[in-house]
This record gives C-alpha cells, sequence and structure tokens, in this order.
C-alpha cells in the first residue's frame, strides 16, 4: 500500500469492456509521480489517500473482474506528513 495525493478527475469517454464504468482518478505519490487509480470510494480532489497495487487492486474493487493496477482504498481523514 501507498499514501497518495489526488489530483484530478480523469473523465475517458472510450474504455476498453473490462475497466467498465469505475471512476478514475489522477494520483501523484510522494515523489511526484503521477498514476491514474480507479476509485471505488468517491474520493473528492486534494484528498490524501491509500492505494494498492496488483491483484489486491483488483480485489478492492466492487467487481474483481475490473481491469485495474492501481486503487484507491480508503481515505485518510488525519495525517501528520513527515
Amino acid at each position: 500500500m501507498e499514501i497518495m495525493r489526488v489530483m484530478d478527475d480523469l473523465v475517458c469517454t472510450r474504455r476498453v469492456p473490462g475497466l467498465q464504468a469505475a471512476p478514475l482518478r489522477v494520483v501523484e505519490n510522494e515523489q511526484g509521480a503521477l498514476s491514474v487509480a480507479t476509485d471505488p470510494v468517491g474520493v473528492p480532489v486534494g484528498k490524501w489517500v491509500f492505494t494498492t497495487t496488483g491483484t489486491a487492486a483488483r480485489m478492492a474493487m466492487s467487481n474483481p473482474l475490473v481491469v485495474t493496477d492501481l486503487t484507491i482504498c480508503g481515505i485518510i481523514d488525519h495525517w501528520d506528513r513527515p
């Protein structure tokens, strides 16, 4: 798992069928690298979240058949960033 910050929504009008209608967010890690994550919890922009990758990312979705390699698992309510 990794702590990341939600930077923006990502809207895609055409998708592979395996992605279904999963909401997408642009997230940034602590090194500043941007990635795209599926968002089953509905995170607003600017919030810190924890994410998971690989098979765990698929299992974190309500439908484990969704094709994803990075999923937001929860919103961090309070965190003193080091």
